[in-house]
């Protein structure tokens, strides 16, 4: 499988995907053609030529797959697939009603089709769309995703902060009750960063880091460049590394 899991697509002081065009670049290498999944945002067309504008530069042509006569016949021609941000509820019911879900999960799992996601994107690269900081706009048949990597992400992953006078909820306590529930390693990746999978191996990437969470064991942090790939094993618990 070739992957490129984004936390975000939009950085602070940066155009849309600027703050990884090399990672992208990379990506999309030998690529010129890309169909974009746009069903995460209400708006198709102006989220589609969002994404044209930002890999235009590149030599890659963009075409979002809601104008295609037959969504499922765009996947399975296609030789990169990219699955937009948004809404992750609206995203998952939008692949499921479309047929989409299973051809591109397939597609990907033998090498024949190159997946990159951000935010919702990346959430559905997981087995379920259970760590999204989502609101449920919409109910999908399942939380059942495209199960690329046996664990969940959760991005956009914010830290806890100390001074702040909040009561509600820090994103590390919403991940804690989600392991109380279910026994599947949650990967918090930071704003900035990204998660390269490729050739049974995962590496984070990006230029901020990301925090591990898994039930029975303290959360543990990881720095670009450190080597994720033993999440790929697909074993449920486990002792995080040192």
């Amino acid at each position: 499988m070739d992957l490129l899991l984004l936390s975000n697509s939009r950085t602070h002081g940066y155009g849309y995907l600027e703050h990884v065009r090399d990672e992208v670049t990379e990506f999309l290498a030998g690529a010129t053609e890309l169909v974009f999944v746009p069903y995460a945002l209400r708006d198709h067309d102006a989220y589609t030529a969002t994404v044209a504008d930002a890999l235009r530069p590149l030599g890659v042509a963009v075409t979002g797959v809601h104008t295609a006569a037959d969504p499922v016949a765009a996947v399975t021609a296609a030789e990169a697939v990219f699955v937009g941000g948004g809404n992750s509820f609206r995203l998952l019911k939008t692949l499921q009603d479309t047929g989409v879900r299973d051809p591109i999960a397939g597609r990907v799992r033998s090498g024949a089709l190159r997946y990159m996601g951000a935010s919702a994107g990346t959430n559905m690269a997981c087995p379920t769309l259970r760590t999204t900081n989502d609101m449920p706009i919409t109910e999908p048949d399942s939380f059942t995703a495209l199960g690329l990597v046996p664990f969940q992400i959760n991005p956009h992953y914010v830290d806890p902060d100390p001074s702040s006078t909040h009561m509600g909820e820090t994103r590390e306590q919403r991940i804690t009750e989600f392991l109380e529930q279910n026994d599947v390693p949650v990967l918090g990746i930071r704003e900035g960063g990204l998660l390269r999978v490729r050739d049974g191996s995962a590496r984070l990437g990006g230029v901020k880091g990301a925090r591990l969470f898994a039930r029975g064991a303290q959360p543990r942090e990881f720095a670009p460049g450190d080597d994720l790939s033993f999440l790929l094993s697909g074993t449920p618990r486990f002792d995080v590394p040192a």
